[in-house]
């Protein structure tokens, strides 16, 4: 009669747990801390690669000192930070996007300066770099994105019934904050670009 009783309590407990988030609350806390150590790494990848590209532009605009420091720059910044996917804060996680965003910034300008060269703007050297950083700034925003999903995923586990009573009982997570720009990204995206002919 135990064994029945405890095949019973067995049979009806596990699709409980199954089902209330027992198991898809940490998972989905640690796909989110992978998601933000992937954008932390294609991060990194930018920054790799920003040396040979200033080293590269140093050779022909000699005139442009003010941006390559610009650039070198906002580079050690960014470079400078760094965060524990595991324990960050909605803070860290700002003061981390406006310094990737000052040298996304800075990268802008740097990029300009190159259309001033046409010799640079034809050498194999640049081209190959710029290619390596329009790639990386492709995969930082798929990056972000995966990031930004696993937040919503995370976040409506920890919120939603019934998964947030498991939470609330066991767990105690706090939702993730998402991501965003910052005040000075935000006005620039959201004015429309100027197209001249």
């Amino acid at each position: 009669m135990k064994l029945v009783s405890k095949a019973l309590l067995v049979a009806l407990v596990l699709p409980f747990l199954a089902g209330c988030g027992f198991q898809a609350i940490p998972q989905s806390k640690n796909s989110t801390e992978a998601a933000l150590a992937e954008v932390s790494n294609q991060y990194k990848r930018r920054a790799d690669l920003i040396p040979n590209l200033v080293n590269v532009v140093k050779g022909y605009a000699k005139h442009e000192e003010e941006t390559l420091t610009a650039v070198t720059e906002a580079r050690a910044k960014a470079t400078a930070m760094n965060i524990d996917p595991s324990k960050v804060t909605p803070e860290q996680l700002a003061q981390y996007q406006k310094a990737q965003s000052g040298l996304s910034q800075a990268l802008g300008r740097l990029m300009v300066v190159s259309e001033k060269y046409p010799d640079l703007k034809a050498d194999q050297n640049f081209r190959d770099l710029q290619a390596q950083l329009e790639g990386t700034e492709n995969r930082i925003t798929v990056a972000r994105q995966r990031y930004i999903e696993s937040i919503k995923e995370f976040n409506n586990l920890v919120t939603v019934p019934p998964t947030s009573w498991t939470n609330s009982v066991m767990y105690h997570f706090e939702k993730m904050p998402q991501w965003d720009l910052n005040p000075d990204e935000k006005a620039s995206a959201e004015k429309a670009p100027e197209v001249k002919f």
